[in-house]
C-alpha cells in the first residue's frame, strides 16, 4: 500500500505519525512537567528549553507536547463519536425512508442553521466544560454534517441491484448497512473523516483560545496560543509554536484524506 505514495502523502503521514506518537508517549519524551515553573517568563530558547519558556516561566516545548495529547484525543474521540452517530442515523435515514428520514432530515436541518461556534459558546457557558462535555458536544454537533453525507451516499447505494438482492433475501436492516452499504461508502466517508478532524482541532482550539475550552491545569494548542498572545507585542514568538503545530497537522491530515480519497476512487475504477 505504501509503496507507491506520492511525496505529499509521504510528508503528511510523517508529520501526523510525529505528532500522534509525541502525544501518545507524552509523560516519557516531556523534559520537565506539564505545570512545572523552571525558569523566567518568556526566557528565548537555549540547551534547557528548546522552545524557551511561556508567560509564567513553564517550559513551552513540554508545554506544547502535552498540550498535542490534550488536542488530539479530544479531537479524535470527538471525530469518532459524530462518525458512529452520523453515519448511523444517515443510512437509518437513507434504509428506512418515510417519516423517519423526514423527521431526521428535517432535525438535522435545524441544527446546522444555527452556527456550530455560537450554539457551543451557549452550551458551555452554561456547563462545565471537562474533557467528557467537550467530547460529546464537539461530537454531537459536527454528526450533523456527517448525517448529510452518509444519507446522500446511503440513499444513491441503496437502490442498486445487490441492495434490492439483499432485501428480497429477507435481509434484517443491519445486514444491509453493515454488509451492504458501509463498504460501499468507505470511500467519501474515510476522506469526509480526515477534514472533520482538522475541524474538530480548529474547532477545540478556537474555544480554548476563547477561554471556554480545555481548562487549567490541562494544556491544549488553543490554550497556550492564548496564554502567550501579549508576548506577540513584545516580539516573543511563543504564541505562534501552537499555531504552527495546528496548521501543519491540518495540512498534513488533509494530505492523507486526498491520497485515501485518490487511491479508493481509482481502485473502484480500475474494478469497473
Amino acid at each position: 500500500m505504501l509503496k507507491n505514495i506520492p511525496i505529499s502523502a509521504a510528508i503528511g503521514l510523517a508529520f501526523t505519525a510525529t505528532y500522534f506518537l509525541a502525544a501518545i508517549f507524552a509523560p516519557v519524551i516531556a523534559p520537565y512537567g506539564m505545570a512545572d515553573i523552571v525558569g523566567d517568563v518568556w526566557e528565548p530558547s537555549s540547551a534547557e528549553h528548546w522552545l524557551g519558556t511561556d508567560q509564567i516561566g513553564r517550559d513551552l516545548l513540554t508545554r506544547m507536547i502535552f498540550g498535542g495529547q490534550t488536542t488530539i484525543f479530544i479531537a479524535t474521540a470527538a471525530t469518532i463519536l459524530s462518525f458512529v452517530t452520523g453515519s448511523v442515523l444517515g443510512f437509518l435515514a437513507a434504509v428506512l425512508g418515510g417519516w423517519i428520514d423526514q423527521a431526521l432530515s428535517r432535525f438535522v436541518d435545524l441544527m446546522m442553521a444555527i452556527p456550530s461556534l455560537i450554539l457551543a459558546l451557549v452550551i458551555l457557558s452554561s456547563i462545565e466544560a471537562t474533557v467528557l462535555t467537550l467530547i460529546v458536544l464537539m461530537g454531537l454537533l459536527d454528526s450533523t454534517r456527517v448525517y448529510r453525507l452518509a444519507r446522500a451516499v446511503a440513499v444513491d447505494i441503496s437502490v442498486m441491484d445487490y441492495v434490492e438482492a439483499a432485501r428480497l433475501r429477507g435481509e434484517k436492516i443491519a445486514w444491509i448497512i453493515f454488509r451492504e452499504i458501509l463498504p460501499n461508502a468507505l470511500s467519501p466517508l474515510v476522506a469526509e473523516m480526515g477534514l472533520r478532524f482538522i475541524f474538530m482541532v480548529l474547532f477545540i482550539s478556537t474555544l480554548s483560545f476563547l477561554g471556554i475550552g480545555v481548562q487549567p491545569p490541562l494544556a491544549d494548542w488553543g490554550g497556550i496560543v492564548k496564554e502567550n498572545k501579549e508576548g506577540i507585542n513584545f516580539g516573543i514568538g511563543a504564541a505562534l509554536y501552537p499555531a504552527i503545530a495546528i496548521a501543519t497537522l491540518a495540512i498534513s491530515v488533509n494530505l492523507i484524506a486526498d491520497w485515501v480519497l485518490n487511491r479508493t476512487t481509482s481502485l473502484k475504477g480500475g474494478r469497473g
